[in-house]
């Protein structure tokens, strides 16, 4: 579809819904470009992650997160099977520990009904106990169309789509700004050991925890479109010894995030978080005496977990758009309407569900890009 462009698309970002995006674009035929500034795919917020699925339980009707992660769940399973992309439909159990936490997970479940995840049931503390005999439950939820997956093998499968459709993924290539074109398109400068100029008729930043210093980086880009940028830090812990249960376990949610929830990773090991604390910088370190916070939560919903036996594992970063005690917004998607630029398309605060909507997120990007205006 080439009219005097080197690319008829640019994404930058090669993390989960930068791939994502980049995929919808193929498959409408258009030559595709996407640029990474580090050394690999998925280095940045989509490898520090849960790696769930999660079934879209608890984002407010008629949101982007509500339809994202609902309609982007339902793709992402067809995906991975048809490309045998290891998972696991484990299911998940949202538990009351105490009845004055049970009105919070009823509205959860009417949440979750709201927004059409299939399969929902109520559950008494004895019929959780019988599915995960060491959990600790008043009562809870069981949403069985959650799960797991390799994120990594994933973005891969992506990558591999871009590139047998004509795409290049291109790595350790930043950004470094972009242009608009006469008569359309944009002119876009490329950093790097092969730093040059690429010409592309559109343009998708969705660089993740850089997203407002790439928008900012667009001639023209109105500063009032970009929103204040937040760092959400979150830190995981393993367990030392045997897996205690087979489904994801979440407590009620906390502000501002999901909270410190349980999960068996596809390699059989217990793993806990993330917790939520924002920071300036990115700092990837793990404190070890978290431990103690960590142990005296899990101990709600798990009372048998060992003294000492949670190690430190890794930490992530989450682009948040609120600050403490802020309420959590919606996914954005700024298209012409928000910053009057033509074939721009800029994605800001893509947080969880962000990797479970991926390849939704993909689809209404390429959607609003390649439509009849």
């Amino acid at each position: 579809m080439l009219t005097g462009f080197d690319f008829d698309a640019t994404v930058v970002g090669a993390g989960a819904v930068g791939l994502a995006c980049g995929r919808a674009l193929s498959k409408r035929g258009l030559t595709v470009l996407v640029l990474e500034k580090e050394g690999h795919i998925g280095q940045g917020v989509s490898s520090r992650n849960s790696e769930v699925i999660h079934g879209g339980l608890y984002y407010p009707s008629g949101s982007l997160k509500a339809r994202f992660c609902v309609e982007g769940r339902r793709a992402l399973y067809d995906f991975l099977a048809s490309r045998k992309i290891d998972h696991r439909k484990c299911g998940k159990l949202v538990v009351a520990t105490q009845e004055a936490e049970v009105e919070r997970i009823e509205a959860i479940f009417e949440q979750a009904t709201a927004n059409g995840v299939e399969g929902l049931a109520h559950l008494t503390g004895a019929q959780a106990r019988a599915l995960e005999p060491e959990l600790n439950a008043h009562a809870a939820i069981l949403s069985p169309e959650s799960g797991l997956f390799d994120s990594h093998g994933y973005m891969l499968a992506l990558q591999g789509e871009i590139e047998d459709a004509g795409g290049s993924v291109v790595v350790s290539a930043p950004f470094g700004g972009a242009e608009s074109r006469p008569g359309g398109g944009f002119t876009i400068r490329v950093g790097g050991e092969g730093a040059m100029e690429v010409s592309s008729r559109l343009l998708v930043t969705a660089p993740g925890l850089s997203a407002q210093a790439v928008a900012a980086a667009v001639e023209g880009y109105p500063a009032g479109d970009i929103p204040a940028a937040h760092f959400g830090k979150g830190v995981y812990f393993r367990l030392v010894g045997k897996a205690p249960f087979d489904r994801l376990i979440y407590p009620p949610p906390i502000p501002g995030a999901l909270g410190t929830h349980y999960r068996k990773d596809l390699g059989g090991q217990a793993v806990f978080g993330p917790d939520l604390a924002y920071v300036e910088t990115e700092d990837y370190s793990v404190d070890p005496a978290k431990a103690q916070v960590f142990a005296a939560y899990i101990r709600r919903f798990w009372p048998g977990l060992p003294d000492g036996a949670l190690t430190p594992d890794y930490a992530g970063i989450r682009p948040k758009l609120h600050g403490p005690g802020e309420p959590q917004p919606d996914f954005q998607l700024h298209g012409v309407e928000h910053h009057g630029i033509e074939g721009l398309m800029a994605l800001f605060g893509i947080e969880s569900p962000g990797l479970t909507s991926s390849l939704a997120i993909g689809e209404a990007v390429a959607k609003t890009l390649t439509s009849p205006s």
